[in-house]
């Protein structure tokens, strides 16, 4: 009788243990656990999937009849557009200039992917000759100039800073300066905008990211606070519009309309949604590299546009 005692003690403090482990998984962990595949959660995104030279790549694809050839400038760039510069590759690099081996590209590659923070770097310490990104944040500018190089930023596109929320959140629009107001914790619950009566959670992105950057420049000097008590409550987050619903394709979240008007395509290209900035093609103004304004004027060209296009973006023409 007493070893059963014992038993059911014992099975007892396991299944309290167990329900504890669910509940902290449900409030704290799952919001934070990319449930993506493995080479997503390491790199932000599939490079697999818009590998240049690949019939099955889901990169827009231009066969043009501007090749590249002799110093081929090496490209990099942030997750949101490796789709995009990697369709200028398929388009005017020669084929043997990619070399991936199923989970990274060779040194030696003329393609390269890095991420925003990485290929920022790489531009400065002379590893990348071109880098396709939003525009650099004040540490990666301050970077630069410690090393001695200027950057030349050409924009070459424009695109949708977006803010996200659960599909299930009934909040569909917020105002600029509710989102201030949010992410400074001058609004703590999704009822103080029309929504449930719940605390929010202001996530924000890794300092250095392209997201984290253009975030600090739409909030403009005020300070971002992140109460603990949104914790227990529902998140809102922010991206850039293609990552969100080209790249993650995350059925479980949905884009928040901004001042009543949506990031659509029409609304990013006639700029009435309010946060639409350009993206760069980034050089080192020291680079003498001889096809780096040949391939800068092919992107500007109808057909470096048409892939920015394509792929999701708004072209600057």
């Amino acid at each position: 009788m007493k070893l059963i005692k014992q038993i059911a003690l014992i099975l007892f403090v396991a299944a309290m243990f167990a329900a504890f482990d669910i509940v902290v998984y449900n409030i704290f962990t799952k919001r934070y656990v990319n449930d993506t595949s493995p080479e997503m959660q390491a790199k932000s995104i599939e490079l697999s999937k818009y590998l240049p030279f690949d019939e099955n790549s889901g990169i827009v694809k231009i066969d043009s009849a501007a090749k590249l050839s002799g110093d081929l400038p090496v490209i990099d760039g942030a997750a949101a557009l490796y789709p995009v510069f990697s369709g200028f590759v398929n388009a005017v690099y020669p084929s043997d200039s990619v070399l991936f081996d199923g989970e990274n590209f060779a040194p030696d590659s003329a393609l390269q992917f890095h991420n925003t923070r990485g290929a920022y770097a790489a531009i400065v310490d002379g590893t990348a000759d071109i880098v396709i990104c939003a525009a650099p944040s004040k540490e990666q500018l301050e970077y630069a100039e410690q090393n001695g190089v200027e950057l030349e930023l050409v924009p070459i596109g424009r695109e949708a800073f977006v803010f996200i929320v659960n599909k299930n959140n009934p909040v569909d629009d917020l105002t600029v300066e509710q989102v201030k107001d949010i992410y400074s914790g001058n609004i703590k619950k999704w009822s103080e905008v029309g929504g449930e009566n719940r605390y929010i959670d202001a996530l924000q992105r890794n300092a250095g990211s392209g997201s984290q950057t253009a975030m600090l420049s739409f909030m403009d000097g005020v300070q971002m606070k992140r109460s603990l008590t949104g914790l227990f409550g529902s998140a809102i987050g922010f991206s850039f519009r293609y990552y969100v619903e080209g790249i993650v394709e995350n059925s479980d979240v949905k884009m928040l309309s901004l001042n009543g008007v949506y990031p659509s395509p029409e609304n990013i290209a006639d700029e009435s949604y309010p946060l639409v900035s350009s993206f760069y093609a980034v050089y080192r103004k020291d680079d003498t590299n001889p096809n780096i304004p040949v391939l800068i004027n092919w992107i500007l060209s109808d057909e470096g546009q048409r892939i920015v296009g394509e792929s999701g973006y708004a072209p600057l023409k």
